[in-house]
Parts: structure tokens; sequence; C-alpha cells
């Protein structure tokens, strides 16, 4: 199944010379620059699919790939106009007030990292054996939330809990890029709003912007997949996606892992 969807990804992105726009209809606001401090930025409420279009980002460089429809739009359950959801809290408070309690800081987590690696590793494997998907695609069943391990950083932490917040909100193009505070989102909307969450985002992104998010490479903990039309990111070794999910309200966690061809890799540095 993972296979024929981003075969199709790959074809979307082939078409995307004559497509007007891309996951997230239109930019808003900029990135925060690796290596500036997490921004605690107040975004105006809006509607999903109300995307704002501003002028380019300061600094942004040329040779980023021509935004283009999301390909994967109908593996991801789109909603349809008589679905109503309530919108999501802000993704910064998301992300405070789920954290796992007790929190190490992210100078303890790496004073003990290398004795806690094995560790991880081995709950990680099974965390992932004892999750089944729903039957219809690869959606996490229970919630749709997973588990916030409190042996990782506390930046990672927040945007696992900010990717909770909204795992299990319907579809919509477009959806969370007029705001993040919003009822439904796209790929890279829920992209966006996760890593907002942990500070590693000032405003929400399409897939095209996020193919300059972070730096190049795969990340230990996330690690974010992006072309002009889709996008998705692994988060301590679990995929989050829209593509794939087992309906409506199904999680964006899945329980397998997909093809990644024909994606950027990004990460945050040190993450």
């Amino acid at each position: 199944m993972t296979l024929a969807r981003k075969a199709t990804a790959a074809v979307g992105c082939l078409l995307g010379i004559v497509a007007l726009s891309a996951c997230g209809e239109a930019p808003v606001g900029s990135a925060i620059k690796p290596g500036d401090p997490a921004a605690k930025s107040t975004v105006p409420v809006g509607a999903a699919g109300n995307a704002v279009a501003t002028s380019p980002k300061p600094g942004s460089k040329p040779g980023v790939a021509k935004e283009v429809a999301d390909p994967l739009e109908a593996d991801s359950y789109p909603a349809p106009a008589s679905v109503k959801h309530a919108s999501a809290a802000a993704p910064i408070q998301a992300g405070e007030a789920i954290v796992a309690a007790g929190a190490p800081s992210n100078a303890e987590v790496r004073k003990e990292l290398q004795q806690m690696q094995a560790v991880e590793r081995t709950a990680r494997l099974n965390q992932q054996r004892t999750l089944t998907a729903v039957p219809g695609g690869e959606s996490i069943g229970g919630n749709g939330t997973i588990p916030i391990p409190t042996a990782i950083p506390e930046v990672v932490q927040k945007v696992i809990a900010g990717a909770n917040e909204i795992a299990d909100f319907p579809y919509v193009y477009g959806g969370g890029h007029a705001s993040f505070i919003d009822n439904a989102y796209d790929c890279s909307g829920s992209v966006s709003y996760a890593l907002a969450a942990g500070g590693l985002l000032g405003a929400p992104e399409t897939s095209g912007e996020l193919e300059s998010w972070g730096v190049a490479g795969p990340g230990r903990y996330i690690t974010v997949y992006a072309n002009a039309g889709h996008t998705y990111m692994y988060v301590d070794g679990m995929l989050y996606d829209t593509a794939g999910r087992s309906g409506v309200y199904a999680s964006r966690w899945q329980v397998q892992p997909t093809d990644n061809a024909g994606y950027v890799v990004r990460h945050w540095p040190g993450l």
C-alpha cells in the first residue's frame, strides 16, 4: 500500500509544472532559522482553506520546487463539507500542556544519552509491535495518540504532544495555513502545527517550503520528508502522515514506515 501511494506522489510531482498550488495553498510567514531561539508568536485565527498570501520570505533561496497540489490528497480521507470539528488550541499551548510531567532538561538528556540509546531503541520497537492498524489504512487505533516518552529531549516531547493534539482531525486541503488554530489540517498544516508546538516553526509552511526547513539529512528524533506536493515526518521512529490514514477521523500516527523515495530529507540541527 505504501509503495503505491508514494509512486502516486512521484507522478504528482512530475505533473506539478502545470499545477497552481501546493499542500497549504499559500505561504504564511517564515520559519525560525536554525540556531534562533524558539519563537512563541501569536497567529490570527482563520478558517480551513483560507490561506493568506504574503510577500516572499526574506533571504529565501531560489530553486525550491514549484508548488503543486497534494498528489496524495485522495489517500488522506478529505473531509466532506458536512464534517464539523472543534478548533485546535494554539500549538505552543498544546506542547506545553501535554508534555510529560517531570521531563528531564535537554542538558540532562545529553549527559545520559549514550547509556539510554539501547534502551530507547528497544522501547520504540516494543511500542511499534504493540500498535495495530485500524482496518482500511495504517492508522493506529485507540484514541489516535501515542505515549510521550520521557527519555527524549523536551522539544521532541512537545512536538509529539502537538502532533497528538490534532492526530484525529479531518483532512482539508489548505487547512491549518490561514492560522495554526483550525478545525482541519492538510499534510503540511499538520506537520507545521506539530513542529510549532516544539518551537521549531514560527508560522505554517507549505510542503514546498518545508523542503528548506532546518538542515539537510535525517535527524535522530525528527525527520521531515517534503516535496512540492506532499510532506510527512517521523518523530522518534513513528510515522506522522495524512496519507494512508484509515478514515476521516483516523489518526495521523501510522504503524508502518512508508517509501521515502522522491522527497527532500530535512531535520533540525541537533535533533
